[in-house]
């Protein structure tokens, strides 16, 4: 399974690539507002500079030709760019399009696997869909990834299950165990993903017998 951070904070990025483990970045407008940067494109293009893997960049249009025209700019801005699109009626229009040109697409904003279906049937590079918010409003995210790791399945669609809005570890460990292509996540999430108790109070035994062979060793030493 892929991992990409779910951010557009150029620290967090280099923070998350530096571990070895990062395989591309997600953004979307929300994401742009809180990194800041004068600049959408600019700060796109510093991204992909930094990941050496996918960067989802998402149009702002909600009508086809507005779709087509910011999705061909993007894609233009660096080869690791893959044009984010709303799963909408004229983002799946879209998406077929993009697909004939050559442009990798990420369908967002997925919240049932009948729109998954649609958007993988349409070309699709990558489908998102955001467990956290579907887990907000009392449903079940992780049976909703189940479901459409299952149908794409069954029929072989190449589109890629990018599993968004993850919350904690254990969306990343049952993501995993699903079948998951991709898991995006912010930084705090992967950090979490190293943290636990006995991993903690091992490390703090070690090194507090460590310190105590030493002592005894200056101890005895002639």
């Amino acid at each position: 399974m892929k991992f990409f951070i779910d951010t557009a904070d150029l620290d967090e990025i280099r923070e998350a690539n530096a571990m070895g483990v990062l395989d591309g970045v997600t953004t979307n407008p929300s994401l742009m507002k809180k990194a800041g940067g004068a600049d959408f494109h600019e700060h796109i293009f510093r991204i992909c500079e930094i990941v050496d893997g996918d960067v989802s960049a998402e149009v702002t249009a909600v009508d086809y030709d507005g779709i087509m025209e910011e999705g061909r700019t993007l894609a233009g801005i660096h080869k690791n760019v893959v044009v984010k699109v709303p799963l909408i009626m004229d983002g799946i229009k879209a998406l077929k399009s993009f697909k004939e040109q050559g442009i990798r697409t990420n369908c967002t904003l997925c919240f049932s696997s009948t729109q998954a279906l649609i958007a993988a049937k349409a070309g699709a590079t990558y489908i998102s869909p955001f467990m956290g918010r579907v887990d907000d409003i009392s449903w079940d995210g992780l049976q909703l990834v189940e479901d459409i790791v299952e149908v794409y399945s069954n029929y072989g669609f190449e589109t890629q299950v990018l599993a968004a809005s993850i919350r904690h570890p254990m969306h990343v460990a049952r993501c995993a165990q699903i079948g998951v292509d991709v898991a995006t996540m912010p930084l705090a999430v992967i950090s979490r993903l190293l943290k636990h108790p006995l991993t903690d109070n091992g490390l703090e035994k070690f090194l507090a017998d460590w310190a105590d062979y030493r002592a005894e060793g200056e101890t005895v030493r002639p």
